[in-house]
């Protein structure tokens, strides 16, 4: 009786040792995060950073027309402190999942109010918070950007949020807004 415990105890322990070690596995794609602040105001994107790898992105491993977590993994999140002017609307702040629907000449932007999403497959349109249109540019030259990237490009209280894999981006202007007293 007392080796069968001990067996027992030694396998659990290897199970629980095994199920730690897959955690520590570096994910093919990388959390990313990007940020940017103006006075009170705070901006994070955190992101699944999937790598272009030789494939077709856009019309391939990306589908046109269809929503798309804008990433890998997990929905991309952004979280903003106050609130801000996005493409000249205004969005409260607060944490909303960030979706697009990439097109050949234009993307459609979607902020989203639910949370904890892996990736678009349980996306509920009824709950998109603000949602708009962008044109889609082909990079300079032969520039491909390997991995999908996110960038803010702030200007003091105006940014650009620059989405960018392979030969695409698209872009989206943010405009910081003072706090009401």
């Amino acid at each position: 009786m007392k080796f069968s415990f001990i067996s027992f105890l030694i396998v659990l322990f290897s199970i629980s040792y095994a199920n730690g070690q897959e955690s520590l596995t570096p994910r093919i794609s990388p959390l990313a995060l990007v940020a940017a602040h103006y006075k009170n105001t705070y901006l994070k994107i955190t992101y699944g950073q999937p790598q272009k790898n030789g494939r077709e992105i856009f019309g391939g491993l990306v589908p046109y027309d269809q929503v798309w977590r804008t990433g890998a993994n997990e929905a991309t999140e952004i979280t903003i402190t106050q609130d801000i002017k996005v493409d000249s609307l205004l969005l409260k702040a607060g944490t909303y999942s960030l979706f697009t629907i990439p097109g050949k000449e234009k993307w459609t932007i979607i902020f989203n109010s639910d949370l904890g999403l892996w990736g678009a497959y349980n996306y509920n349109f009824k709950k998109d918070v603000l949602r708009f249109e962008v044109p889609a540019k082909s990079t300079l030259g032969n520039l491909v950007y390997e991995p999908f990237t996110i960038r803010i490009d702030q200007k003091t209280d105006t940014a650009e949020i620059v989405l960018a894999w392979d030969k695409t981006l698209v872009s989206f202007p943010v405009q910081f807004t003072e706090p009401k007293p």
